[in-house]
């Protein structure tokens, strides 16, 4: 881990989820080994990695730390990285872990969130699980240098939560109607001047390509469209942590989703 430039932090825990669908604590190991099926080919006792669409892998050491057994473990190690000056990526699990590394990736600091995800997780009448990451991270984000992004199954006291906090919504209706390219030079103005952090929900994808996830919910991005904007917020911002949540592999249909997750970390290596 020392002479690495990023690493990846396996956090298979969904003991704050409140979903009806059980299994994204499997979800590091399963995403782990589509990414060694779709990710590489193997030719002449080889493994060869293909190209990612933007950006490059080359010149950079990534390192993967395993899987960590409580949040405890997670806010140290992710100390520790960020500490080094290195990027981590986190991979679980729910969507609470978030609330976990924003502690620590924030360093006392306020941070921009740009956060993909179906539900805006801003319930404030319940805290400390998967819906209410927003409202427990509050004190270390500036809402009003952050984003939500195919946002389109919210609650009421969610969207007065973002109203009152200055929170910007980006539904995908929003994408379809501004185009991509202009999505992405919104979240570069949001986000200017400011140290970011980066949370993927995976329902943020239509469930046509992302099935196998905690909540689905119908009319979100195209996977395309989110791996764009990933990679232009990435390349060009101050990101101090990324992580991809929600997978559920029991779930998916034929390792659709875990082979999107293993592509989206791959492109989010890429464009660092």
């Amino acid at each position: 881990m020392q002479d690495a430039d990023i690493v990846v932090i396996g956090v298979p825990d969904e003991s704050r989820s409140h979903a009806k669908r059980k299994g994204t604590s499997r979800a590091p190991d399963v995403l782990r080994i589509a990414s060694n099926e779709s990710e590489f080919f193997e030719r002449g006792g080889r493994l060869i990695p293909i190209c990612p669409m933007r950006g490059t892998l080359e010149g950079k050491c990534v390192f993967d730390a395993g899987n960590v057994a409580s949040k405890q473990e997670l806010q140290k190690i992710v100390y520790d990285v960020a500490s080094a000056g290195k990027l981590p990526i986190m991979i679980g699990g729910d969507h609470s872990l978030t609330t976990e590394t924003i502690k620590v990736a924030s360093a006392g600091k306020k941070l921009s969130l740009l956060y993909f995800d179906a539900h805006p997780d801003f319930v404030s009448s319940v805290r400390n699980y998967y819906g209410s990451v927003l409202t427990d991270s509050a004190q270390l984000l500036n809402f009003r240098k952050s984003m939500l992004i195919g946002t389109r199954a919210a609650e009421l006291e969610e969207l007065e939560n973002a109203r009152k906090a200055g929170l910007k919504i980006v539904n995908p209706l929003d994408v379809a109607e501004l185009g991509v390219k202009k999505v992405a030079q919104m979240i570069k103005a949001r986000t200017a001047g400011s140290r970011t952090y980066i949370s993927v929900d995976l329902d943020c994808v239509d469930p046509a390509s992302a099935p196998g996830v905690s909540v689905p919910s119908p009319g979100g991005l195209a996977a395309v469209d989110l791996i764009y904007l990933l990679n232009k917020a990435i390349s060009g911002g101050n990101v101090v942590g990324i992580d991809i949540v929600e997978l559920v592999p029991d779930y998916d249909v034929n390792g659709m989703t875990a082979t999107l997750a293993a592509r989206i970390l791959s492109e989010c290596i890429a464009s660092v």
